[in-house]
């Protein structure tokens, strides 16, 4: 209950602003749509218009604050037609339909997940060959890092052009993407974990003569798993959105890209809204699948006790 309260009280908070934001943002739209039905509106001073954006006509309006809840096309979905859009676009439509969100959640899923197994085993060999070489510490770990400096909206078309010219298409382009931005953060937490033991536990394995492979099994692997773990739940985000940002320029016609840039394209913005909040609820639900195998693995290693 105490972890719960928290995060329902910043849900709660969001929720409150989004409702209030909700009615200046639709105002303008909900006037001009009243003054086609011959509805009274009280129009809004230069002022209001220039400083306030839609605050001064909705309070001089309060009339039309109802009807910004409930607009077809608003500039900012109220949350109940975003649930309302979501529940039919899940729920009551086929899996295989173009329109439902449990087909285009797959259809990202899936290079989403190739992605993030590809980066993670790279991750994983890159921060073991940095541990134990200090030639590849030198020299891999800074390029790692300058990887991540080129904004990946600008990487993900050049990547999916050039394969797209060789004739490599549709899931590997979307995957490789996905694994750029996945295998970072698997990097830097593994090199953590594998140097976490302290100096007097690796005094105890020269002690014994261990070899450098007894002392990764032994030693350096286990005090890496909490490291590797929560590397992973940033690593699994990581790939999602790479996923979703390579679905945007390729014109895709399935995936949540694909529905964000069908809604924005065809002023369709519960499509768009829709596809985002879906494609937030399958992070979170992969995030919290990886912290429900954080909690066994590290229960059954002896590293949690409840």
């Amino acid at each position: 209950m105490k972890s719960i309260l928290p995060v329902m009280t910043v849900v709660g908070a969001v929720l409150l602003f989004w409702m209030v934001a909700v009615v200046p943002m639709n105002m303008h739209l909900v006037a001009d749509q009243a003054q086609r039905d011959g509805l009274p509106v009280t129009p809004e001073t230069p002022v209001e218009r220039q400083e306030y954006s839609g605050i001064g006509l909705s309070l001089r309006n309060l009339h039309l604050v109802p009807l910004t809840y409930d607009f077809v096309r608003p500039r900012l979905p109220a949350p109940q037609q975003v649930a309302g859009e979501m529940y039919a676009t899940i729920f009551e439509k086929k899996i295989t339909s173009k329109r439902s969100l449990v087909y285009h959640g797959w259809v990202t899923l899936a290079p989403t997940l190739l992605g993030f197994f590809i980066g993670t085993g790279l991750g994983i060999l890159l921060a073991v060959g940095i541990v134990y070489s200090r030639v590849m510490d030198r020299s891999v770990m800074p390029w790692a890092i300058v990887s991540q400096t080129i904004p990946i909206l600008a990487l993900a078309p050049m990547v999916i052009v050039v394969l797209g010219s060789m004739g490599i298409q549709g899931l590997f382009p979307k995957s490789l993407i996905a694994a750029y931005l996945s295998f970072f953060p698997v990097v830097v937490g593994m090199v953590k974990g594998l140097r976490s033991p302290d100096a007097m536990q690796l005094d105890l394995l020269r002690t014994y003569h261990a070899s450098n492979r007894q002392g990764f099994w032994a030693l350096r692997l286990p005090a890496s798993t909490p490291y590797l773990f929560a590397s992973l739940k940033i690593g699994i985000s990581a790939s999602l959105i790479g996923t979703i940002v390579a679905e945007l320029p390729t014109g895709a016609k399935a995936g949540f890209g694909a529905r964000m840039l069908v809604g924005d394209q065809y002023g369709q913005p519960l499509v768009s809204w829709a596809a985002l909040f879906a494609a937030a609820l399958t992070a979170a639900a992969l995030v919290g699948l990886f912290s429900a195998m954080e909690r066994v693995t590290l229960r059954r290693m002896g590293m949690r006790t409840a």
